[in-house]
This record gives structure tokens, sequence and C-alpha cells, in this order.
């Protein structure tokens, strides 16, 4: 451990700054796809049951109408948080006629690419727009890989964290710029370990064959309908999954928040030749995607990480970074593992609060391009091989055993479970964290290992497995219901997220091509 992290971590356990670590926030985004009774991919419209996906806080879609997501608040305890995950998951399992939530985060079988369909939000022109961004993603990418689901994990640190840090530091930017380079540091750090998420959550090692649509593959065969690589931790993150040339060579530089949003904001303004020739609306005049350029929004920017603030009506997610600042990351790395009802528990998100935090405090030297293109290289060498035992990853330009340093990390962030453990009272943090550490000693507690070693001895495909496992939590669900209080508050909220999105589009509202236009100049800085 660095002097630095030591320094930080002996402030924090002071009397008087330890109830701190009690107050940062966590959030959990949850994506699951709607499927039938067969494991097909629902061809039904968002249920009106769950409210308005436009509006609703809690419950919208993503890429797909059948591709779910479920947004829980920010909350001080991780308790809380997966509390408020579960009763989403238990309204809208008991709101589904006849369909499950997916289990795993790959698809199973895909109806042809035509027939998966996009989704929608409505005739106003915000969701307009949003329908446009994701016919611009079918275009780039098409649509079988925008129906992979993960998990996000928002997180901040509290707010009262950061003048204590800044002083300890002796550092005299603005308060404001210290936090946001703070959460750069964070985000560097991450870069650098991220890997070690990937070996002890990934948990796609195996695929519907179907998936693939013909393409050249390295996989394996597990039976008629699977692939498989026998070391494989997620192929969710790896190549296989989310792809992009136009974005191969967008890096956005993680060493300070000017050179992450400039990066991002000519990315949103610079067109790419492939796109260009597509154009933006086809012959009849009907929209395409919303620009031509290297990416359409921010969002469209794949990275297992990102700096976030919560942005204000009509904002811009840059636009909020720029003129105030970073407030949070979003992790975005994490599969849903298959055989935990919500994809996530209790004991993944204190250990990710220890990570974290670890990659908050710990020393962050500034990603020299060497120290990326490793950290890049360990990433996705642990994505498709990182259980074969004997595996060495690139550290400071030396290799080293991935079980070493895996186990030298899981030290590391013992001081900082002791400390939550201290600060919320009781042991939990230190058992999810010895929960890590036998994953580490035994590679075949890994969820992928354990969905490999099942598929192989039911003699299984990935299709069947995951509908198993979706019925199974379904059931879970429905037979744990929320009580009549939590119920009508659901109903009420989408109720009430209906009633918005019918006032929007109720509302005077003008051209859809001069309100893409204006949302366009807005990233440009030329008015809007």
């Amino acid at each position: 451990m660095s002097d630095l992290l030591n320094r930080r971590l002996a402030l924090l356990g002071e009397a008087d700054h330890l109830s701190l670590l009690t107050r940062c926030l966590h959030g959990i985004e949850r994506e699951t796809l709607r499927v039938t009774a067969n494991g097909e991919l629902a061809q039904t419209p968002h249920p009106v049951a769950l409210g308005s996906a436009l509006t609703h806080a809690q419950i919208t879609t993503d890429y797909s109408e059948a591709l779910l997501e479920f947004i829980t608040p920010a909350e001080p305890d991780p308790a809380d948080t997966l509390a408020d995950l579960e009763r989403i998951h238990r309204f809208a399992a008991s709101r589904l006629d006849g369909e499950y939530l997916w289990s795993p985060s790959m698809p199973g079988r895909l109806p042809e690419e035509a027939d998966i369909p996009i989704a929608r939000y409505g005739s106003s022109n915000i969701g307009r727009l949003k329908y446009v961004y994701r016919q611009g993603l079918a275009l780039r990418y098409g649509k079988t890989m925008q129906c992979i689901a993960g998990i996000h994990y928002n997180f901040s640190l509290a707010e009262g964290l950061w003048p204590l840090l800044q002083q300890l530091d002796g550092d005299t930017q603005s308060a404001r710029d210290y936090q946001s380079a703070a959460y750069i540091a964070l985000i560097r750090n991450f870069r650098r370990y991220s890997w070690l998420l990937m070996y002890l959550f990934g948990a796609s090692p195996a695929l519907d064959a179907s998936f693939l649509r013909g393409r050249p593959h390295q996989l394996q065969q597990l039976d008629a309908d699977t692939l498989y690589l026998p070391y494989a931790t997620s192929l969710r993150m790896s190549d296989l999954g989310y792809q992009s040339s136009a974005q191969s060579g967008l890096t956005p530089c993680y060493n300070d928040l000017a050179s992450y949003t400039e990066s991002l904001r000519s990315a949103v303004a610079t067109p790419y030749p492939a796109y260009a020739e597509i154009g933006t609306k086809d012959a009849n005049g009907e929209w395409l995607q919303l620009n031509t350029n290297i990416i359409q929004i921010e969002n469209e920017y794949y990275s297992s990480i990102r700096p976030k603030r919560v942005t204000y009506s009509g904002e811009r997610p840059i636009q909020a970074l720029m003129s105030r600042g970073v407030q949070y990351v979003e992790v975005r790395c994490l599969d849903i593992n298959p055989y935990l009802p919500m994809g996530i528990d209790l004991d993944q998100a204190r250990f990710l609060d220890a990570f974290i935090l670890f990659c908050a405090l710990q020393d962050s030297p500034l990603l020299a391009s060497g120290v990326c293109r490793a950290s890049t290289e360990n990433f996705l060498k642990t994505v498709k091989e990182g259980r074969r035992p004997g595996l060495h990853l690139q550290r400071d330009g030396v290799p080293i055993e991935l079980q070493t340093w895996a186990g030298e990390l899981l030290d590391a962030f013992a001081p900082i479970a002791a400390l939550l453990d201290r600060a919320y009272g009781g042991d939990a943090y230190r058992n999810a964290l010895q929960l890590q550490r036998r994953k580490v000693e035994d590679a075949s507690l890994t969820p992928s290992a354990r969905v490999l070693a099942e598929l192989q001895a039911r003699g299984e495909s990935f299709r069947d497995f995951a509908l198993r496992q979706s019925k199974a939590h379904a059931a879970t669900f429905r037979s744990q219901p929320l009580t009549a209080g939590e119920e009508a508050a659901f109903e009420r909220m989408a109720r009430q997220s209906l009633a918005e999105q019918a006032e929007l589009e109720a509302a005077p509202a003008g051209d859809f091509d001069t309100f893409v236009a204006a949302y366009q100049a807005s990233i440009l800085g030329i008015g809007v």
C-alpha cells in the first residue's frame, strides 16, 4: 500500500470522520430482456402496467422494446439499494403476462435482425429522438449486439470527504476541480485493476451460437446450440460483445476531465465516412440516425466506467460535467450473474464499494500510453482466458501471475473493508472480501466456471440453462409478493409516468428537424 493510501485511511478512520463512509451513495441499473415461456425474445410492446418507458424513473427500456432497465434511487447503504432493486423486480415480475426476465447477460436465440424491435417512446420530440438514436445504433452495430444486458453500479463518495482529502493533499485547486480530478484519478486506477472484476464476477463464458449470425470466431462448440471458451470469464466484454471500428480510434484520455470531455465532444462533432455515406435520412425523408458523426451522442461511447453528473432537464451529459464537474462514477463492465435473481447480491455490492474506494484513495499516476495499453490488454486477456492456470498479466512492464496480483490487491482492500465494518458495524465487508478471496484461491468458484461446469454436467445448452434460471427467479419473486402499500406505490408511479408522457405529447412542439438540430448544436457550442 502507498504512503498516500495509508495517510488517507488514517484520516478517514478518525472518530470525527468515520461516519462519512456511511454517506457514500450507491445506485444500480440492471438490464434484462423480456422473453416468452420458450425463451424467445418477446415481441410485445413495453407493458402498460409498468408505466411509460420515457418518463418512469425506475422502470424503462434500453435498446430494444424487450430490453427492460430497472433503476434504483441512490442510497447511502448498499443494503437499501439492493432492497429497492428487489422491489422493482417483484413488481415487474408480477406484471409480466406469460413472460420472464432473462437471467444472464448474453441473449438466447434471437429472431432475424429485422424482427428485433427497437424501443419506442411515443410521439413527443424527445421520444422520437430516443427512437432515432436507437435506429442509428442498429445501422452502426447491428441489433443483435444491442440485446446484450449488463449491470451498472453507480457510486459516489460522501461530499464531506472531499474537503478533508483536499486539505490532506495540500491541493490548492477549487473544490470542484479537486473533486473532478480525484474522480478521474479513481477512473485511472479502475482501468488498471478492473481485470480483477472480470475474473471475480464475469458470468458469460458461453453464448447461444445464433448470436454470431455466421460471423467468423475462435470459440469452441459445446453442443449444437452453444459456443464457449474454456477459460473465459466474460465473452460479453470481449471483442465478440461491444465492438465498433468507428470508436476504435476514440480513446478518451483519463488524465484530466477537460481532455476526456473534449475527446467526446470531438467525437460527437466529427463525421465518420461510413456513416456519412448512409446519411441521416432515407429517400423518403425518414430519419435513419441523429447524425453521421463518430458517435451520435455521448452515451454511444462504450466504456467500462464513466464519470457522471446528474443532468438538468434538457442538459447533455458532457455539458453537466463541463459546467459542474464529476459527481459520481458509473461502473459498466459487470455481467449479470444468472444464479442470482437480481443478477447481483449484497456481498458483491459491498466488495465493489471496497474496490472503488481503493481506486479512489490509492496513488493514481497519469496513464502513459504503455500503461494504458497494458491495462486494456490485461482486461481483454482476463475476459477470454482469466481462469487459465498460471495466466500472467503485465504490471509495470513485468509479467505477474493473475492469482498473485489478485491476492495482493485483496490484501490491500482489507484495511478499507475493516474501516467500512467499523463505520457500519459488524463484519459484512470483511466477509464479502473473504468470499472473493476464495475465488482467487479456487477458480472453480467463480460464476463463469460454475456456468460452464453446470452446462457440461447436465448436458444442457446455454439457452436451456438460462431459461431454467429465468423461470426459477420468476418463481422466487412471485413467492414473495410486495406489500399492498408497495404495490400501490408502484402502480401510482406507473400511472403518473403515463400521464407525464401524455402531457409531453399534448404540449405544442416545434418541428422535429429543428429539435434535432438544436440538440446537436448544444454540444458544438454554437448556441441553441
